[in-house]
């Protein structure tokens, strides 16, 4: 998993973006999951999901305002 730019983000439509949320969140139920029962041992992935659907949030918020700052 690799932390996504917001500036990359900025270039996707609102839609694009919730289903890419949906699907990080679904990533992350997962992850825990799988943490949970020792098949995975890498806890900084979890980080990296969750500040990855805050930054998509977050641009979800500024397009639905009418907000363009790059």
């Amino acid at each position: 998993m690799k932390n996504l730019k917001a500036k990359d983000l900025k270039e996707k439509s609102v839609p694009e973006l919730e289903e890419m949320v949906r699907q990080e969140r679904l990533a992350l139920f997962h992850a825990r999951r799988d943490l949970v029962f020792r098949r995975v041992t890498d806890t900084r992935s979890l980080q990296v999901r969750r500040h990855n659907i805050a930054r998509m949030l977050t641009v979800i918020t500024e397009n639905k305002r009418g907000e363009t700052n790059v």
